[in-house]
């Protein structure tokens, strides 16, 4: 029989570990080369190609693809990195390879899915395999159609808490060949000049759900979940959940462990819970497509907005008349993360007290968080902004009360200088306010 050669096309799945798609490749081809396309430009708010990736992203990436590498490399195998395009580097390897299947996993990223189907209807005569890895749940398992989605989380929540989730697969023991030369392999264009609050790839993702669940952490979860500095006050899975350095059904399988061992309780449940709200998000995502970048969201009205070039960089710089926001806003600066409290303080004082078009704040937050998530962060902005899934329409918070609730001895807005900031907010007028700056 003649040999069959796939590609694996890597994405938010840099992991061995409980990777479903690897494994079907490993199982069906005798050849296979194994991608990932690390463009420097791409913009989820243009629905083309984000912005250019802040330091501290393109390091977290960067460690993320050599361990990635490293695991390849133990079972014969090896990792193409590029910085051309999908639709620019396949094809090229399917003409010289003779690429019989291609693989990947499923993105709920508008811009990956187009390629995807464009990729697909480019080249009929291949088997083109997309997986859900990036989800608990397999499509074929939610008790509603993806396009018919619930329009709230809490409705969602109930069709979908009591389903069963497959428990997570190992990683393969074996890999077949690569037809590609290993000297392919490149070094990213990224400047590695920061060190992050988090280190990238699956071993350090698999240490930290072994560390976190030694602990009695995620008994107290809810307790401390909304905190603002600190490693220990929430899980902190996001950024290598985000990756695909880790799935959620092995942080879900870890957790039913741990209650097996030390109790369930409220907290622990709250683990689970938020993991629904993530996993909301993803198939929010696959619903709406494109609409998650839109101005007026899935509604049907557009917001009343406006875009004020000086308020901007202030909020982004964290110079606003708010110490909390202006707190926030330095750490994601600084370390390329932000509390989830942090997140809705801000994306509410962009909206509601800053007048500012929500794309904008949700653009800047996915070039500098190290855990963006497509789905979960334009998701999320919507929800804020009043043009997303909550019914009750949009969400401000009153930053003085959440100032005294969350920071009453204003301990973290210390650390973090929130209290520089100019007098003004506004030093022009917005129509005096020079393009070039």
């Amino acid at each position: 029989m003649p040999h069959k050669t796939g590609l694996f096309l890597f994405n938010n799945d840099l992991r061995l570990h409980d990777n479903e798609a690897l494994t079907l490749a490993a199982a069906q081809v005798d050849q296979l080369i194994c991608v990932y396309c690390a463009q420097t430009t791409q913009s989820s708010a243009t629905l083309q190609a984000p912005s250019s990736l802040s330091p501290h992203r393109q390091v977290f990436l960067a460690q993320a693809l050599s361990d990635l590498q490293t695991s390849l490399k133990k079972l014969g195998q090896h990792l193409v990195v590029t910085t051309k395009s999908a639709l620019e580097v396949i094809p090229q390897l399917i003409t010289v390879h003779n690429i019989d299947h291609i693989y990947s996993s499923v993105s709920p990223g508008y811009y990956e899915q187009k390629n995807w189907q464009t990729l697909a209807k480019r080249y009929p005569f291949i088997g083109f395999h997309r997986l859900d890895t990036h989800t608990l749940f397999h499509r074929a398992q939610l008790p509603f159609a993806v396009e018919k989605i619930p329009d709230g989380f809490s409705k969602f929540r109930k069709h979908v808490e009591s389903l069963s989730i497959n428990l997570p697969l190992a990683a393969p023991k074996q890999l077949p060949p690569s037809p590609v030369s290993a000297s392919t392999w490149k070094n990213l264009p990224y400047s590695l000049v920061q060190v992050p609050l988090f280190e990238g790839g699956e071993e350090q993702a698999l240490a930290h759900l072994e560390g976190y669940f030694s602990t009695r952490l995620a008994s107290d979860y809810k307790l401390t979940r909304n905190g603002l500095d600190g490693m220990d006050y929430s899980t902190k899975f996001s950024p290598w959940l985000a990756n695909g350095n880790l799935s959620a059904r092995q942080v879900i399988h870890c957790l039913k462990l741990y209650e097996q061992e030390q109790g369930a309780n409220d907290s622990t449940y709250w683990i689970y819970f938020e993991l629904l709200w993530r996993e909301y998000y993803q198939w929010y995502g696959h619903c709406h497509g494109k609409k998650l970048f839109r101005v007026s969201g899935i509604k049907t009205v557009k917001p009343k907005t406006s875009f004020y070039a000086e308020r901007f960089q202030k909020w982004c710089s964290g110079n606003t008349p708010y110490p909390i926001v202006n707190a926030c806003m330095k750490q994601l600066n600084s370390t390329g993360y932000m509390s989830n409290r942090g997140r809705q303080l801000v994306a509410s004082c962009f909206v509601h007290e800053l007048g500012l078009d929500w794309r904008y704040g949700a653009a800047y937050m996915e070039e500098h968080l190290v855990d963006y998530d497509v789905a979960s962060n334009w998701g999320n902005w919507q929800y804020l902004a009043g043009v997303g899934a909550d019914p009750r329409g949009h969400r401000r918070f009153d930053l003085n009360k959440q100032t005294l609730t969350y920071d009453p001895h204003q301990v973290f807005i210390k650390q973090w200088a929130g209290h520089q900031f100019d007098t003004h907010l506004d030093s022009v007028d917005a129509a005096d306010w020079p393009i070039s700056r």
